[in-house]
């Protein structure tokens, strides 16, 4: 699977399937629509978004007849990677601390996510 640096964020509609892609691999879009909870989205709709994310670069496929079987070539780490690199360039100037300072403010952190959050840093400082 392709690791790219900056990949173009994916609306929410392209992020739902390609969950899909990421949890089951190699499908068709058939089988995408299966997965998706009620009410189903036309089939048009969900081929438009799965050819969509392969002009993206995120997805690809390989030919069976007359159907098409697609595959994600971008993992979700890479993705993950790239979004939260570009979150933290736009909204927090680089710095994680802000974020997690944001983070803090805006969601109630239990103490076992704190404590969590502690352990991790130890172990970074380790």
């Amino acid at each position: 699977m392709k690791n790219k640096k900056n990949l173009r964020e994916l609306t929410k509609a392209e992020l739902q399937i390609m969950q899909l892609f990421w949890e089951k691999g190699n499908v068709f879009v058939n089988e995408i629509i299966e997965e998706i909870p009620d009410p189903k989205p036309a089939y048009n709709t969900v081929s438009t978004i799965v050819r969509i994310l392969e002009k993206k670069g995120f997805v690809s496929h390989e030919v069976f007849g007359k159907s098409h079987r697609y595959f994600p070539i971008v993992n979700r780490e890479s993705y993950l990677n790239s979004f939260m690199g570009n979150l933290l360039s736009s909204f927090f100037s680089g710095s994680v601390s802000n974020l997690v300072s944001f983070m803090s403010r805006k969601e109630k952190i239990s103490l076992k996510e704190a404590d969590e959050i502690l352990k991790i840093i130890n172990n970074i400082k380790k």
